[in-house]
Parts: structure tokens; C-alpha cells; sequence
């Protein structure tokens, strides 16, 4: 199987980096930068996992882009994501299947109408990683989860080919019959914890000993909530109580990475993680106080970045 990664950054590189390791052909779709640090210093992952250096893996750029790829794995930014499907689009072949790992649901509607919604599959993955000044790979924690499937639900002779060619790597990948409530099941949680951390510029921790922290943390985990049950995707029992129990761990240090990109001064993906999920409830005719707040909240950030 032959497989394009966009990007050998934390997330590409790791994945990317994983699957090259087990001896598939990947290629990466790199800036000429990273290409060049590639060349010279090789794909290097620091993981509990496991360290590897894969010296010289193979790059390709937007510019010279021309071969059709069996598979394209994409995990960009939601805010890269136009000029994305536009580098990408030459090696989409009749056959090609497209594993986005964005969060949300609204790269399925962008990579739809470009491409065709048989040639997108659903995916998500669960990984905290950095890219480092030096170009190195550094895996952070413990979890390292790829999931993928047919959108349908199907196993298809495609989707089993996927997991064969992940079959003998060091990750966990998982083939799911139920991809798109999987979506669903991390944007709720993705898009309460974003929003409540950004909200507080704290850690959950610090919000739930906070004078009502706690609920208005779960306040806006119900607003998250009702947006999935109304578009026919309700968490289950095990997911939400899993969600109330993270967010309202006492002395927990976890943020959400969109908080560390805003305490920066990054861009952060308030359109695609918080805005799309408020809009889809309002469209079914939801008031969603907590997730209205969380989402002005952000764009008001935008507004005083952009000024």
C-alpha cells in the first residue's frame, strides 16, 4: 500500500513515522524546510514507546506532487486545511482513500466537496506530542490510539486492507464499525474541555476548585452534549460518565492544546472544534448558553490576534 502523510509534524511524523518503521511505503508531504531537516537528520521519534531515527524517509512537495497514493493520511490544523486538500489533491486517484485525523466533523464536509464523500474515511486519534526546536518527534504520554473506519459502518476490502497495513505497529490502531460515534464521542468531550480551559485560561484542576467551576464546566458538557443527541450521535452512558469524571478531576493539570496555542498567542481552531458544533445545534433549534459564551470567547481572541 502506498501511503501519503501530509505533514511529518508531532502528529504525522509520529503516525507516519510508526508505519515506515513496520516497513510500509510511506512518503511525506513536507514544506521544503522539514524536507531538508529530514534529509539531513533523519524522522526521529522519542517515545516511551520506543525511539527510532528513520534516516532519509521520503519527502515529496506541493509543488512537484504528481503520483496517486492508495492511501493519504491527513493531520493538519483545521485552519491549514483549504491549502491542504489543494497541495494534496494531485495524488487522489479513482482508488484513493483519504484517513483524515482532524477533530470535529466539519473536514468531512470540506474533504466531501472536493473530493467525494467515497473516498473520505473516518478516523480519529488519541496522541500528545510535540515537534521540538530540533525537529524531533517527542512523544509525551503513554497514549499513542489511531482509529479508522468506513463512514457506513461496513468492513469493506479496503478498510481491511488499512488494517493490515497497521497490523505491526508500534501504536494501537483500531478498526471501528461505529467511526462517526466515535467522532462524536471525542468532539463532546474535545469541545467541553477546549472551551472550559480557554474560557478559564486554567487546568481543570484550578476551574473545579474554583467557586462554581465545576458546573459550569458541566453546563457547558450538557450544551456539548444535546448538540450530538440532536444530530442523531448521543454519548453514551460510559462516555459521559468517563467526560464528567476527567473534567472534574480534583488537582488535574490537563488543559486542551487549544489552550496552550491561545497562551502563545497561536492560532487555535475555534471555528472548526467549537463554532461548527454551535452551529449545528442551533440549526436544530438548541439555546446553548455555555457554548455560545465559549465560542465568542474565542473569536474575540481572533479579532485582538489579528489587530
Amino acid at each position: 500500500m502506498k501511503i501519503l502523510v501530509v505533514g511529518a509534524g508531532a502528529t504525522g511524523g509520529y503516525f507516519g513515522g510508526r508505519l515506515l518503521e513496520s516497513g510500509q511505503d510511506v512518503t511525506f508531504l513536507v514544506r521544503k524546510a522539514r524536507a531538508e531537516t529530514l534529509a539531513r537528520s533523519g524522522l526521529v521519534i522519542r517515545s516511551s514507546a520506543g525511539d527510532v531515527t528513520l534516516p532519509s524517509p521520503s519527502t515529496v512537495q506541493a509543488a512537484v506532487l504528481k503520483d496517486t497514493f492508495d492511501l493519504i493520511i491527513v493531520s493538519c490544523k483545521a485552519y491549514h486545511l483549504p491549502q491542504v486538500i489543494e497541495d494534496m489533491a494531485p495524488a487522489v486517484g479513482p482508488q484513493t482513500m483519504i484517513l483524515p485525523l482532524l477533530n470535529g466533523m466539519r473536514h468531512l464536509d470540506l474533504l466531501d466537496a472536493r473530493f467525494g464523500a467515497t473516498h473520505v474515511l473516518g478516523g480519529q486519534c488519541i496522541i500528545a506530542a510535540t515537534l521540538d526546536a530540533e525537529g524531533v518527534v517527542r512523544h509525551l504520554n503513554q497514549s499513542h490510539s489511531l482509529t479508522f473506519g468506513e463512514r457506513d459502518g461496513s468492513r469493506s476490502p479496503r478498510i481491511e486492507r488499512v488494517a493490515q497495513a497497521m497490523s505491526n505497529v508500534r501504536f494501537e490502531p483500531r478498526l471501528s464499525t461505529t467511526i462517526l460515534q466515535d467522532m462524536w464521542d471525542k468532539w463532546v468531550f474535545l469541545a467541553s474541555l477546549a472551551g472550559i480551559t480557554c474560557l478559564m485560561r486554567a487546568p481543570v484542576g484550578d476551574i473545579v476548585a474554583a467557586q462554581g467551576g465545576e458546573r459550569v464546566t458541566l453546563d457547558l458538557l450538557k450544551d456539548c452534549r444535546r448538540v450530538a443527541e440532536a444530530n442523531g450521535h448521543a454519548p453514551g452512558d460510559a462516555v459521559l460518565e468517563r467526560a464528567h469524571s476527567v473534567l472534574t478531576e480534583r488537582g488535574s493539570t490537563l488543559s486542551a492544546s487549544m489552550m496552550r496555542d491561545l497562551e502563545q498567542g497561536g492560532a487555535v481552531e475555534a471555528d472548526h472544534v467549537i463554532g461548527d458544533l454551535l452551529a449545528r445545534g442551533e440549526a436544530a433549534g438548541l439555546e446553548l448558553p455555555m457554548l455560545r459564551v465559549a465560542y465568542a470567547h474565542l473569536k474575540a481572541y481572533e479579532a485582538r490576534r489579528a489587530r
